[in-house]
């Protein structure tokens, strides 16, 4: 009997010492990470644990980029500046380490920002992203065609992208209700001047009215605050830039255009966006036929080529396209 009960106890101790054993060393590794501040003051944790973090060092070597600043190009003018990126090592460890068997582990990014924005180069037209930055932009321009717009949007909806649409002042005023649609869709709304003027030719206070009018009216009628002004038919002097930015706007054009307004076939403008599309490129568009029935194709096509397509404040911005975001 005596020597029942004492194997029923040897049991139990056994068990015990087999739960805390493997429970102890994770305990006991987070417990000098959080002691030490760091990695390096870690004892050795075995093959496994150094193989993984050795594998996130080597990420962090691969993944680590500098920032770029943004710059006036002699031909494309304002070059928006791009983020820098490395791998938080020590966060990414810390919570690998608690991930299950075989679970991918999940890289704990940081950002550095550029000392040169777009803010810093002045009074300058913006054509195009970065070229590091691996994203792209559809610009719709809209002043007529509202047959086009719900088929487009509802494309834009089942290709999961958002796009871009300047509209023409005295448009929006009579199409609040469309253009509440678009913003609803979760689309990026901006300035296209109030009456599809020839910017160049207006005074400095017409041509101040004309943006500022569609300004308001964005932010009265859609509650939008307006970012970006594009020109009319890309129509614009040094005069016009000026005004945009005292107004708080910046003034974009486009990297490429559609031209569908000539009412090219679909497949040409696939092919002609497509040949075309690289990292911060501008699209130019229309809510027109050709646009609409080349839209799908044109969205697919720039996809296959590993860009992601986001807004014109997206593609603008300094903010990093991280690894695992392009499809």
């Amino acid at each position: 009997m005596r020597l029942e009960k004492a194997a029923i106890v040897l049991a139990c101790m056994t068990i015990v010492i087999g739960i805390g054993s493997s429970a102890g060393p994770v305990r006991s590794m987070l417990g000098q990470l959080r002691a030490s501040g760091g990695l390096a003051a870690l004892k050795p944790l075995g093959d496994k644990r150094s193989d993984l973090l050795s594998m996130i060092q080597t990420k962090a070597a691969q993944v680590a980029s500098p920032p770029v600043d943004a710059r006036v190009d002699r031909v494309w003018k304002a070059i928006p500046g791009y983020n820098g990126l490395d791998v938080d090592v020590e966060a990414t460890y810390r919570d690998a380490l608690l991930l299950p068997a075989g679970a991918a582990i999940k890289y704990v990014y940081r950002q550095t920002p550029p000392a040169v924005s777009l803010d810093d180069l002045g009074a300058q037209p913006i054509y195009r992203g970065n070229p590091a930055k691996p994203m792209m932009s559809l610009m719709i321009n809209v002043a007529w065609g509202n047959e086009y717009i719900v088929p487009m949007l509802n494309i834009l909806d089942e290709e999961q992208v958002k796009a871009t649409f300047f509209l023409d002042g005295s448009w929006l005023s009579k199409n609040r209700e469309l253009a509440m649609e678009i913003k609803k869709r979760g689309h990026e709304l901006e300035n296209h001047a109030y009456t599809h003027p020839n910017m160049s030719t207006l005074s400095r206070a017409r041509a101040a009215m004309e943006i500022d009018k569609t300004k308001t009216l964005l932010k009265s009628s859609l509650g939008v605050d307006n970012r970006w002004f594009a020109p009319p038919s890309g129509d614009f002097d040094q005069e016009t830039v000026e005004i945009a930015r005292e107004l708080g706007l910046k003034t974009v054009l486009w990297t490429v255009d559609t031209v569908d307004w000539r009412h090219p076939s679909p497949e040409s403008v696939v092919a002609k966006i497509t040949a075309n599309a690289g990292p911060g490129t501008l699209v130019l568009m229309h809510p027109t036929s050709s646009s609409s029935r080349a839209l799908r194709g044109m969205i697919r096509g720039i996809k296959a080529k590993g860009l992601v397509l986001g807004t014109v404040s997206q593609t603008l911005s300094p903010e990093r396209v991280l690894p695992g975001d392009v499809e």
